[in-house]
């Protein structure tokens, strides 16, 4: 399991307006600011997202390693992974894969992609094998 990442940013206030447009659809809607004064020496400055009393999707000043970093989300329903793709293509994104199914990985995989203002690229995706009650 994921516990958190960091990505670098060019212009971090464009990149939170991005972000926070991007993945409320997925209920990712909490932002929290770390000052890394607060941390070990050279700790960055932090803006976080998450969601359910978790912050796991921090963004940092610094230099983008654009298509070297690829980062999915899980999305609870195809309608919220059409949604995600809708808000981050409206924030400015570029596409990178409409929604839709991935035979290729599986026929329950549904997913859609899109690339950042920084040319990070993001997946919204649906297992639906994921979110069956057990």
């Amino acid at each position: 399991m994921l516990d958190h990442i960091f990505l670098a940013v060019n212009d971090t206030d464009r990149s939170i307006a991005f972000y926070t447009q991007a993945l409320a659809p997925l209920g990712i809607t909490v932002r929290l600011d770390y000052d890394g004064k607060d941390g070990p020496p050279g700790h960055p400055d932090l803006k976080g997202f998450g969601a359910h009393g978790r912050i796991f999707f921090w963004l940092r000043t610094g230099q983008p390693g654009g298509s070297a970093t690829h980062v999915g989300f899980v999305a609870n329903s195809e309608s919220q992974v059409d949604a995600a793709y809708a808000a981050a293509m409206a924030a400015g994104a570029t596409d990178h894969g409409a929604p839709g199914a991935r035979l290729y990985y599986d026929p329950r995989y549904y997913a859609a992609g899109v690339i950042d203002p920084d040319g990070h690229t993001l997946e919204f995706v649906y297992k639906s094998w994921q979110h069956t009650p057990s």
